[in-house]
């Protein structure tokens, strides 16, 4: 890659950003392409986000992805949000041209799964009730599941999180309970999605929320961790004889998705994919 006087700049903010897999993966997609941009991280402390966001319109940078702790806060600095980004309440993506905010973490996720299953009038069961779930679940309803039973060990927060996706209209069936009743609620289900951090790196020995004998054949078990790759959960999935779908193809897609908004492009995703695979030493 060239850095030239015509070179366009995308890039992401957050606060820490050295450990991010974005900027291998998109200047990857970008070199198979010819296409003249670059993708840098900057970290950006809190008390700077809105001069970040100024800054970077004058400077003419094309495109923001954002990370913790900003995509709540982002959101005040720009001109229009995404209708789904707006029920989620946090964008991931900035596109300069208008100043938009989108949220591409649960087309991400919803890619992933639909890699090896639709999700259209299927029972889902959510675990976790933060930040990634409120994106995944909202994308889940808008792609046609039939149910959304969302488990938290704060039921209270679950509750919360299913009367939002219930308010907004996009699905009728939408119930909150504790964590510990998955293995009751996994028995009628057809994907588990586990947007908790359970077994991330380097808790790689952590208990999974479910175990092998909780799930049947036909279940599709997605885990957003991608470090590990073959976390905890999508173990006792294999060993179930369960479908696993790994988190790295949420980060791959969410990333694709923004590659598109900023370039009006489709992403080269088996060449963003490969990037990911080297950068976290994957065979």
């Amino acid at each position: 890659m060239k850095i030239k006087g015509s070179t366009n700049i995308v890039g992401l903010i957050g606060h820490p950003v050295e450990h991010s897999f974005s900027p291998p993966m998109h200047n990857a997609a970008f070199d198979a392409l010819g296409m003249d941009y670059a993708y840098v991280a900057f970290d950006v402390n809190p008390q700077d986000l809105h001069s970040a966001v100024d800054g970077a319109k004058s400077l003419n940078i094309k495109g923001f992805n954002v990370t913790i702790p900003h995509k709540i806060e982002v959101m005040q600095f720009l001109d229009e949000i995404d209708e789904v980004a707006g029920l989620i309440g946090a964008v991931n993506t900035i596109d300069f041209k208008d100043m938009k905010g989108y949220n591409t973490d649960g087309i991400g996720a919803v890619k992933a799964i639909e890699e090896v299953n639709s999700i259209q009038n299927k029972k889902v069961v959510v675990a976790g009730a933060g930040g990634a779930s409120r994106a995944i679940s909202f994308y889940l309803a808008k792609y046609g599941a039939q149910s959304l039973t969302i488990l938290n060990r704060n039921v209270r927060k679950a509750q919360s999180l299913a009367s939002d996706v219930s308010d907004s209209g996009l699905i009728g069936d939408v119930k909150a309970d504790s964590i510990s009743e998955i293995g009751n609620c996994l028995a009628n289900a057809d994907i588990l999605v586990d947007t908790t951090p359970i077994g991330m790196h380097p808790n790689i020995n952590d208990d999974p929320i479910a175990f092998a004998e909780d799930m049947h054949e036909d279940l599709v078990v997605f885990d957003a961790v991608y470090n590990p790759n073959e976390t905890v959960l999508l173990k006792e999935a294999i060993k179930a004889g369960a479908k696993p779908v790994y988190g790295i193809k949420m980060l791959l897609y969410q990333g694709a998705e923004s590659f598109k908004i900023w370039t009006g492009r489709d992403a080269p995703v088996d060449v963003m994919e490969n990037a990911l695979k080297d950068t976290l030493s994957l065979e």
